[in-house]
């Protein structure tokens, strides 16, 4: 599933192209998405000019100045810039089709992803209301992390993953982050003293402004606005690498299996 650093990606390269650019219409081929898209889109958008592009967790927020177009990429989005009149593939559900001949289109073979229409203040949507700190943001530090942790007898991995508390560090982005912070996954989120959570929410930051520099990680579906796969995945220090040497102290990387969800950690590296 594409995590922060993929959708940040997605909106630095559809900024340029987008901003200012006026909207002619949408097409919509299937509005069977995790939530149909909206029926009268095309008539609440055709005409509006493209103020601004921003994003919020994982989701894209473009904004039409009467409202905001929320796309979530789903388990299996992608959203790039095709040319007008470019013939669409089986997946390809939705089209923004702008005035210059450009076209942004959403490719999404399981349908997870969304399509939404807000007017007025995107942030009051229910889907974003709740959503916690932004990781690149000054709001976001150790004191912060601390605070939401003292209750939380839960894994700070799956802390990590609660949208309420930190927004869009999905699973493999946890796992590196934790990593760097030479903290365990299982490790209980109140166990975590002031000075760790500082380290944490630093290792975050850095885990994912990296990750935004190689342009995401590429493992499955996800490519960026302008077709090209991400690089990150070269990158990675423990996710997707059980069996194989930690890259810190030669000791083998090991899996388990947390709510569902792999996680990956040196044994090592990563005691408590």
């Amino acid at each position: 599933m594409p995590e922060l650093p993929e959708v940040e990606t997605t909106r630095r390269g559809l900024e340029p192209l987008l901003l200012g650019q006026r909207i002619r219409t949408v097409v919509v081929r299937d509005r069977r998405l995790r939530q149909p898209v909206p029926r009268r889109l095309a008539q609440l958008i055709a005409g509006a000019t493209i103020r601004g592009l921003a994003r919020r967790g994982k989701y894209l927020l473009i904004d039409c100045g009467t409202g905001t177009l929320i796309v979530h990429l789903g388990m299996s989005g992608r959203l790039w810039v095709v040319r007008d009149g470019a013939a669409p593939t089986l997946h390809d559900h939705f089209d923004l089709v702008l005035d210059n001949g450009l076209v942004v289109r959403l490719r999404d073979p399981r349908r997870f992803g969304l399509v939404l229409w807000q007017p007025g203040n995107p942030l009051a949507h229910n889907l974003l209301a709740h959503i916690g700190s932004e990781p690149l943001s000054a709001e976001f530090d150790g004191g912060a992390l601390h605070a939401a942790t003292r209750n939380r007898s839960a894994a700070i991995k799956h802390v990590l993953m609660d949208s309420h508390v930190v927004a869009g560090v999905g699973n493999i982005y946890a796992n590196e982050a934790l990593f760097r912070a030479g903290i365990s996954p299982r490790t209980a989120a109140r166990r975590l003293s002031r000075e760790r959570c500082n380290v944490l929410t630093a290792k975050i930051r850095e885990t994912l402004e990296a990750a935004i520099n190689a342009g995401g990680s590429s493992l499955r579906d996800y490519v960026a606005s302008d077709g090209m796969a991400g690089n990150y995945q070269s990158q990675f220090l423990v996710y997707d690498r059980a069996g194989e040497p930690c890259r810190r102290c030669g000791t083998t990387i090991r899996e388990i299996r947390q709510g569902q969800r792999s996680t990956f950690y040196c044994p090592k590296c990563q005691k408590a």
